[in-house]
């Protein structure tokens, strides 16, 4: 089955508003740019180079979210390590598909990613809604998953839920598309050093863009009925835990569950909100390092 067959085609009509100057960079942070055509499904994929012999990390991002905002990150982890990350089609610079697609079919186009770019066995890392891509790809395609990091993120479907008023807030790309809507939100969404520190908001609006509706829909619409559940106990891959005690999104408690259904898991929990992979972007690091020592 190709990108193509599953509608994940470039757009016609509506594309994720383009940042001419991104697209000009050939880097972002550590990160190299470039774009890859998947079939007709372009992606914008970064990459931060690193020592052979190391297994690369592949990180998904949250919903809505671009390359730039896990740039921070792929510098502090250890610069030995490959750190591959791409704008899901729809989000940051690539452009939004045709139709919806479902998360089966994001973790196939990932694969095509990975064999574009010669890369057999990888480390996964997913991020909130990444985190339900990351499971999915893990689960999917075993074989290609050395290790799995979840962080700030959930089981899907049968998550518990956050704060109902924040999962209205959440509904819209809005918090991307209106700053002064997302100031005035920006701490009651995400908790903890979000609700007491501008630089973090300022840092986030620094390095965010107005997304794609369309894009955003689709995120959401692949999550409708997805739960992993399930099939928890059977994912055999060491998966690592990363949550905060304070997130407003993703209460702790679904870290725990899933820390409890996974078998070769670890928890770890952060004195901090949804964001402590960019307020805690050092401790973060060294967490992800310690992990995936030594390959």
């Amino acid at each position: 089955m190709t990108a193509a067959s599953v509608s994940l085609d470039r757009a016609q009509g509506e594309n994720v508003p383009a940042n001419p100057v991104a697209l000009a960079q050939a880097t972002v942070g550590s990160l190299r740019i470039s774009i890859q055509a998947l079939g007709r499904q372009e992606v914008r994929v970064g990459i931060r180079p690193g020592k052979s012999g190391r297994t690369p990390l592949l990180i998904f991002n949250g919903i809505g979210a671009r390359l730039e905002l896990l740039a921070p990150l792929a510098d502090e982890i250890d610069a030995n390590r490959e750190v591959i990350i791409f704008d899901i089609p729809g989000a940051g610079e690539s452009p939004a598909p045709r139709l919806p697609f479902t998360l089966w079919e994001m973790a196939r186009l990932t694969l095509l990613l990975l064999d574009r770019l010669g890369r057999d066995r990888v480390d996964v890392m997913g991020i909130s809604w990444g985190g339900t891509l990351a499971q999915q790809f893990a689960l999917q395609y075993p074989g290609r998953c050395r290790k799995l990091i979840l962080a700030a993120t959930t089981a899907g479907a049968l998550m518990v839920p956050g704060n109902p008023l924040n999962l209205l807030r959440m509904a819209t790309p809005r918090r991307y598309n209106d700053p002064g809507y997302w100031q005035a939100n920006f701490g009651k969404l995400y908790g903890g050093a979000a609700h007491a520190s501008s630089q973090l908001w300022c840092a986030f609006t620094e390095q965010s863009r107005p997304t794609s509706r369309r894009g955003y829909l689709y995120q959401q619409l692949a999550l409708v009925g997805w739960t992993s559940l399930p099939f928890l106990p059977f994912l055999k891959n060491p998966t690592l835990i990363l949550a905060g005690n304070d997130d407003r999104l993703v209460p702790l408690i679904n870290a725990r569950v899933m820390a409890r259904l996974i078998p070769n898991s670890q928890l770890q929990i952060f004195e901090d909100g949804h964001l402590f992979i960019a307020s805690k972007v050092e401790e973060c690091a060294a967490a992800i390092d310690e992990f995936l020592f030594p390959n």
